[in-house]
């Protein structure tokens, strides 16, 4: 599945750094939600602007990090069998533990959150030892991590990235 993810920000430290986006621009992201790999004439039919138009806003939302384009497996399928929601409590600062965990190749999301937990993190492994080697011996002796609660999935019911632009 082919799927296009619209974020608000360009900014990896979470700031709202994107311009106002016009409704023109909105209404192409809504097309290429329903559809990743929607072809630019049929947006710009939909939106009212020539497939070149289109091609042009396509590319600097994508320059602009307002959205991506991206390819998104089950991860059943192509090899991984365990994934697992982190939550995480933070001694001091939490860029640099946030940071560190952004550039492990198991993470697949980060969040800074306001709650029980500082941080969740999303983890795609290959199987249970995968899984514990990951929170024992890499997230856990980051400096800073207080404390670590794991939701193992069970099994994946939902995953869409068709919200719109509301």
């Amino acid at each position: 599945m082919v799927v296009l993810v619209a974020t608000r920000s360009a900014d990896p430290k979470g700031v709202n750094s994107a311009q106002p986006i016009d409704a023109v621009s909105l209404a192409i992201i809504e097309q290429l939600q329903e559809d990743g790999r929607r072809p630019y004439a049929a947006i710009g039919k939909a939106v009212g602007l020539s497939e070149a138009a289109v091609r042009q806003r396509v590319q600097k939302l994508l320059d602009q990090g307002v959205m991506q384009i991206v390819a998104v497996t089950d991860p059943l399928t192509v090899g991984f069998r365990r994934q697992a929601m982190v939550g995480i409590n933070v001694e001091g600062d939490l860029d640099p533990v946030a940071d560190a965990l952004t550039a492990m190749d198991e993470v697949e999301y980060v969040v800074v959150t306001a709650g029980s937990f500082d941080l969740l993190i999303e983890i795609v492994c290959e199987d249970d030892d995968h899984l514990l080697e990951t929170i024992n011996k890499r997230i856990r002796t980051l400096p800073g991590v207080r404390s670590t609660e794991s939701f193992v999935y069970l099994k994946l019911r939902k995953q869409t990235y068709t919200w719109g632009t509301r």
